[in-house]
């Protein structure tokens, strides 16, 4: 045994633990949910890893979880016999959490004072749930296939720091030993544990066994019976994926969803499939309610189990559901795929392949079905998961439709930012005559709802969809038709809106020929043009960009995300009839007139939610005219 050494927890453990202790929880059982889940994954893992090397078994192949308790000691114990791990898988697994995103997560959840269960549960790491129920915990372990004296033992109290030593451990696998808090005694008992294993844990793929003391029993005759002491196996121990549909409840398939989500709330909705054919599997997938913390982040790994034969082969098995899906949480199990499947295997097996175009189509399917009869549950599930499945658009070309007739828009018809329309909405109620969908993008909902852009628009009653997520100007680069309708830019230089010519004499078009190139002449290389405007009705002015340019917005963006920017200047649009206007087409002085066009062009820039090039500058400008 070597000398026990003492550690401080990595800040976020720290405040994670912090919440965990201290924060009141409705339902204190689902630590043992989560230590047995754990505790199973352990197993799963061990058989894998057996598949190469069968000695990892060391003679005992029977896997299992077992549970017992103290009620004397006060003690909870979960002990199993799966890979077990070594000196630095405790310190990576249990002293740190090895997640991008993690601090800024943590913080943002203090300063909101949102210190409840689901909130945690996002991290799964469901490790730390014992200090829901403890206040002190000791975690004895060795990993299969290294000798007995390398066994490990970590033990804290939650207070920031843990002690960990060297330790003889003859049995390969992991025993967590809980002290329990005073207030939460009541799972030192028989029936508390076992009816808490039965709710939670019943779909384990391994048993889950309890102590059953020795007894005497009388027959009829008087004689006694000694009847010995036992292991008993309290959960049913099939893989819940492998049974009939019709035998599986909701509660049951909620359950399940937990223990290979490690959430603590129920989904949103599943699907449960078995496919037969040349290809056969069976997928469990499930939408969440809730987005993982870090759905946005680079490393942000797949959700989704892959299982040969019932054998589990791998967590976050990436190349079972595309980015755009991250979300889907579940199971696929294959009968074709070899048991030694390596994630390099998997890179280009055809097999494989079928599963996962199968498997998007199954939750694409499952969208559509939940966007028609139950709308406001799938408006839930937008509000989480939208921005993620609008990538799908341009990284999915053969189900981008079916991804299009899934996607959500705010629009000028509509009440707010949070009442969405879908394409096939917007073409149903397009006035006759009209061939394009119109949408602009902005920095925020409230800016797209400002744009000048839109006036002849609201003049003429045509709705235009207002787009303000960051990925937007990517989705709409690819998505550039949907049903046969075109989808256009307001910001574009050519919008038709069949707006009639009004008459003009001779005279008024000279005159606005003249102050067009007064304007072009002064403002020179800061614009590509300036033209009459048929879009503009109260506005003075506005920039738009020609067709084939990058528009002001995705520049910056691009500016912003530090990448070159292609080199493209905006088109100045003026509105003639404007008092401004007509103003400066009776200015004699040319330095006033000047003035009056920067400060145009610099309102016109800051109504796109651009930045002025010489902010100085322009409120010199304005301040001479103003004075």
């Amino acid at each position: 045994m070597s000398q026990a050494q003492t550690h401080a927890f990595q800040t976020e453990v720290k405040q994670l633990l912090r919440l965990m202790i201290h924060s009141l929880y409705s339902n204190p059982e689902v630590f043992l949910r989560e230590l047995i889940s754990n505790a199973s994954d352990a197993c799963d893992k061990l058989r894998f890893e057996a598949l190469a090397d069968d000695g990892l078994y060391e003679d005992d192949k029977d896997l299992r979880v077992r549970v017992t308790f103290d009620s004397e000691a006060k003690t909870v114990t979960i002990d199993d016999n799966g890979i077990g791990m070594n000196h630095e898988e405790v310190v990576e697994h249990i002293g740190t959490i090895a997640h991008s995103g993690t601090k800024a997560f943590l913080e943002q959840l203090e300063a909101g004072k949102k210190q409840d269960l689901q909130q945690i549960g996002q991290f799964g790491v469901g490790f730390y749930s014992a200090f829901i129920v403890a206040d002190h915990v000791e975690l004895t372990t060795r990993r299969a296939g290294v000798g007995a004296e390398h066994g490990v033992r970590w033990t804290s109290s939650g207070e920031g720091e843990y002690t960990i030593e060297t330790v003889d451990k003859p049995e390969r696998g992991t025993r967590i030993v809980l002290h329990l808090r005073e207030d939460q005694q009541e799972f030192a008992d028989d029936f508390r544990l076992r009816s808490v294993i039965r709710k939670y844990s019943d779909h384990i793929n391994f048993p889950v066994q309890m102590w059953v003391a020795p007894k005497t029993e009388k027959d009829d005759e008087g004689n006694e019976t000694e009847i010995p002491g036992r292991w008993e196996t309290v959960n049913d121990a099939n893989a819940l994926w492998t049974r009939p549909k019709s035998e599986i409840t909701d509660e049951e398939y909620t359950e399940f969803y937990k223990h290979v989500s490690h959430d603590w709330e129920p989904p949103l909705t599943w699907a449960h499939n078995q496919v037969e054919g040349k290809v056969e599997y069976t997928s469990l997938l499930y939408v969440p309610k809730r987005a993982p913390f870090d759905l946005f982040e680079p490393e942000q790994s797949h959700g989704v189990k892959l299982y040969v034969k019932r054998v589990f082969i791998m967590d976050d098995a990436d190349k079972l559901m595309p980015r755009y899906l991250r979300f889907v949480r579940g199971v696929i199990d294959s009968a074709d795929l070899p048991l030694n499947v390596s994630r390099e295997i998997l890179q280009s097996n055809r097999v494989l392949d079928t599963i996962r175009s199968g498997s998007v189509k199954r939750v694409l399917s499952l969208l559509e079905k939940m966007a028609k009869n139950e709308a406001e549950k799938y408006a839930e599930f937008w509000q989480t998961f939208g921005r993620v499945l609008k990538e799908g658009v341009g990284e999915d070309a053969a189900n981008k439709e079916k991804i299009a007739g899934l996607l959500r828009f705010a629009s000028t018809k509509g009440e707010g930012d949070e009442e969405t329309v879908s394409l096939a909405d917007y073409i149903e109620r397009m006035p006759e005559g009209q061939d394009e969908i119109y949408y602009i993008i902005a920095d925020s909902y409230q800016a797209a709802l400002a744009s000048p852009h839109l006036e002849i628009f609201r003049k003429k009653g045509i709705e235009v969809l207002l787009l303000s997520d960051r990925v937007d100007e990517w989705v709409m680069a690819h998505l550039t038709e949907f049903e046969g309708k075109t989808l256009k830019s307001v910001t574009k230089a050519k919008i038709d809106v069949d707006e009639e010519e009004e008459d003009e004499s001779e005279e008024e078009k000279q005159e606005h020929e003249a102050l067009i190139k007064r304007l072009k002449d002064t403002l020179g290389e800061e614009v590509k043009d300036v033209r009459r405007s048929r879009r503009l009705v109260e506005s003075p002015a506005c920039l738009v960009t020609d067709e084939g340019d990058v528009s002001l917005h995705l520049q910056r963006i691009l500016e912003q995300a530090g990448q070159a920017m292609p080199e493209s200047k905006p088109i100045l649009e003026i509105n003639p009839d404007h008092r401004l206007l007509k103003q400066a087409e009776g200015e004699a002085d040319e330095a006033r007139f000047a003035d009056i066009a920067h400060v145009l062009y610099g309102q016109a820039m800051l109504a796109e939610g651009g930045k002025l090039g010489d902010s100085a500058d322009f409120v010199s400008r304005l301040n001479r005219l103003l004075a």
